[in-house]
């Protein structure tokens, strides 16, 4: 494998592009408080000097509209000149749903995630009665598993009803915690045999809506060469990025970090050649955080 550098910071290749798409959790916030230094990175990279517009996109896997990841970004101190737009898996969800008129929806998922339906011809019903799944995430992911959800997922299964995952990730950053997410579910229901259709990374419609919405705010089509997208996890961030050939960069103080042995703040990240050999995707470069 070709030696993959590290990075000091965001400011020694941010001149090779025009558009980052940014990953939110876990390289913005850690669920429960901003990442400072990595706001001000984008907001630098945002107003670098030269003839070139510089754009950020945020990419979120969250199952909710963007708008509404936009509040919580408030909330957690994400300054707004750190992002140009942000587009999440629950707007390509909200998209997906507003294809079928009329779908009667069992909604696996929390109640905070229902703003995803807001707007659409659609009804919400008990398992028996659905004709669709949609699945935001675990209704108690403090205390749930996959396997909770395994006797009513084969009963879906085998009516062959499609089941739509609202958020792709597998499990989030939440303080020091790893909190389980619709993409859990989702793999177990394709692993009975159950049809899912995915919404956002590592999958391409994303990173075309992305691209599109760039290009929408520079006036212009951007060239996919200069384009960085950034994220925690290898599963999502930097495979999307690799199958949609654009670059990556992966922040390893994030979902990985106890893999790379960087749990701690006073732990300094070190050599990754190891971990990222035995991986099947490879990031461009790797950066502890996100900083300018």
């Amino acid at each position: 494998m070709t030696a993959i550098p590290t990075l000091n910071g965001l400011a020694e290749i941010a001149d090779r592009y025009d558009l980052i798409l940014c990953d939110v959790w876990g390289v913005l916030h850690d669920g429960q408080k901003a990442h400072t230094a990595a706001g001000e990175a984008l907001i630098r990279f945002r107003t670098l000097s030269g003839d070139r517009p510089r754009r950020v996109v945020l990419v979120s896997n969250a199952p909710r509209p963007g708008d509404g990841v936009g509040r919580i970004l408030d909330r957690f101190g994400v300054p707004r000149e750190a992002y140009d737009a942000i587009l999440t898996s629950g707007d390509l969800t909200h998209d997906l749903i507003a294809a079928r008129p009329g779908a009667r929806i069992r909604h696996l998922g929390p109640e905070r995630d229902l703003g995803i339906f807001q707007g659409l011809d659609l009804s919400l019903v008990p398992e028996a009665e659905a004709d669709l799944i949609v699945c935001t995430g675990l209704f108690g992911d403090r205390s749930e598993t996959a396997d909770d959800y395994r006797p009513e997922l084969e009963r879906l299964a085998a009516r062959g009803l499609t089941l739509i995952c609202a958020n792709p990730d597998l499990v989030v950053e939440s303080g020091n915690r790893l909190i389980p997410c619709a993409g859990l579910i989702a793999a177990a229901y394709a692993e009975i045999g159950g049809a899912v259709v995915y919404a956002g990374k590592p999958h391409r419609p994303v990173y075309e809506a992305a691209l599109a919405k760039g290009g929408e705010l520079a006036g212009a089509p951007v060239d996919p060469a200069r384009v960085l997208a950034i994220g925690d996890a290898i599963r999502t961030d930097i495979a999307g990025a690799n199958g949609f050939g654009i670059a990556s960069l992966l922040v390893a103080r994030g979902i990985h970090a106890e893999e790379l042995g960087v749990t701690a703040e006073h732990h300094r990240l070190g050599d990754v050649a190891d971990w990222l050999g035995q991986q099947a995707v490879h990031p461009d470069a790797v950066i502890e955080r996100l900083v300018w």
